[in-house]
C-alpha cells in the first residue's frame, strides 16, 4: 500500500533537495514573513518542483503547501515544505530538509524527509516502519531523561515572548545530558527515529514542519504528543517527540 506514493514523494523531495542544492551559497533574494520567518527564491522553486511532481502523478489530491497554502479539497493531502530550515539554508548552515508528508482522511499515512546536504533520505509508511537509505530504523533505548540529548526549536515570535520558551529549555537543560537546537523540526524528528536524538519538543510549529517527522518517528517505535502528553495532530501547537521510554519525564517538564 502507498507503495506509488512512497516512489513519488522520494524522487519530489531528492528533485527539489537538487535545486537547493545547485542554489546553496547564492546571494538571496529574502523576504521576511515575519522578524525571524524568512522566505527564499530557493524555497519558491523547491515548491514549485514538488507540486509539479504530485499534481502531474495524483491530480485528484489536495496539497496543502508551506508557501503557495492550499490547493484543492481531497480526502487525500500532501502537506509540503519545500526547505524546512531556510535561516540555515540562508546562511549556507548545511541543516535543512525537503519534507512531504501525504494525510489521508486525516491520518498521516507516509512521509519522506531528504537532507540534500548529507543525501539522506529518511522514509516512513503506515505499518511498514522507518527507513534511512533504504536501511530499516530504530529509536534509542535511553530510558532516563539524565542520559539523553534532546534538540528544541524556538517559535518565530520568541522575540516577543521569550520568557516562556527560555523557562522550558532551562529546565530540560538542568535535567538532560545534552540539548541541541538545530534549526529543522522535520530533521529532528527524523533524528529522534534514527535514535541519534533521544527526544524533541517545540511549539507553534506548522502542518507542514512535522507531518512527515510524526510517522517517522512512530514508524520507528517512538511516540509523539503534545505537551500535555495529549494525541498529537500537525495542527496542533505542541509537540513533544521521543524513543517513547523518556516520554513521560519530558511530558512531566514541558506539562507544568
Amino acid at each position: 500500500m502507498f507503495e506509488k506514493e512512497s516512489a513519488i514523494a522520494a524522487e519530489a523531495a531528492r528533485a527539489a533537495g537538487d535545486t537547493l542544492t545547485r542554489m546553496l551559497g547564492d546571494a538571496h533574494h529574502i523576504v521576511k514573513k515575519g522578524e525571524i520567518d524568512l522566505v527564499t527564491e530557493a524555497d519558491l522553486a523547491a515548491e514549485k518542483l514538488v507540486v509539479e511532481i504530485i499534481g502531474r502523478n495524483f491530480p485528484r489530491d489536495a496539497i496543502l503547501a508551506e508557501e503557495s497554502g492550499q490547493k484543492g479539497k481531497a480526502a487525500r493531502t500532501w502537506i509540503v515544505d519545500p526547505l524546512d530550515g531556510t535561516t540555515n539554508y540562508a546562511h549556507s548552515f548545511p541543516f535543512f530538509a525537503v519534507s512531504i508528508a501525504l494525510e489521508v482522511e486525516g491520518e498521516r499515512v507516509l512521509g519522506v524527509v531528504y537532507n540534500p546536504s548529507m543525501q539522506e533520505c529518511f522514509e516512513a509508511a503506515k505499518g511498514k516502519g522507518a527507513r534511512l537509505n533504504g536501511k530499516m530504523l530504530q529509536v534509542s533505548g535511553t530510558g532516563s531523561l539524565r542520559d539523553s540529548l534532546l534538540a528544541t526549536g524556538f517559535p518565530y515570535d520568541v522575540h516577543e515572548r521569550p520568557e516562556r520558551v527560555v523557562a522550558l529549555l532551562e529546565k530540560m537543560l538542568v535535567r538532560a545530558q545534552g540539548v541541541r537546537r538545530l534549526g529543522s523540526a522535520a530533521l529532528d524528528m527524523c533524528y529522534v527515529a534514527a535514535g541519534r536524538l533521544d527526544g524533541f519538543w517545540e511549539e507553534d510549529l506548522k502542518p507542514w514542519d512535522t507531518a512527515a517527522g510524526e510517522i517517522m518517528v512512530t514508524e520507528a517505535g517512538g511516540r509523539v504528543t503534545t505537551f500535555a502528553g495529549k494525541p498529537y495532530s500537525p495542527y496542533l501547537d505542541s509537540l513533544v517527540a521521543s524513543n517513547g521510554w523518556i516520554h513521560d519525564q519530558m511530558v512531566a517538564v514541558t506539562g507544568r
